[in-house]
């Protein structure tokens, strides 16, 4: 069994910052992608970014583009969102997420991508 624990969410004025993680606990070999998703009230889970451990690749959604950075931790089997210049669209509770399947290695999009999760973390952006 897997276990995800995030961390790291709160309530930011536009503009802010926030630091995310997420540290993977349990039976963690093979977990080469770990990712993040957001979902706002009303709306679908959306993805966010990924990392894979397979040639330390990294993807990220074109709404977070350029303001958003993903990171890792080999040591802790802990990934991290950067999250810089927030909006208020950026309101959701974030998810972490584990691919589980030691066979796949390329990052997915898709919440059906993945079989592990974390019990989620709030983040707010309100002025």
């Amino acid at each position: 069994q897997v276990q995800l624990v995030e961390s790291g969410g709160g309530e930011v004025q536009p503009g802010g910052s926030l630091r995310l993680s997420c540290v993977a606990s349990g039976r963690t070999f093979g977990l080469w992608v770990m990712a993040w998703f957001r979902q706002a009230p009303g709306k679908e889970r959306e993805f966010v970014a990924a990392f894979s451990w397979s040639g330390d690749s990294t993807y990220y959604a074109d709404s977070v583009k350029g303001r958003f950075t993903i990171g890792r931790d080999n040591a802790k089997n802990a990934v991290y969102l950067q999250m810089s210049t927030l909006k208020p669209e950026d309101t959701a509770v974030y998810y972490c997420a584990a691919q589980g399947d030691e066979k796949i290695v390329r990052i997915t999009t898709t919440p059906s991508g993945y079989h592990y999760w974390g019990q989620g973390t709030q983040v707010t952006i309100s002025p």
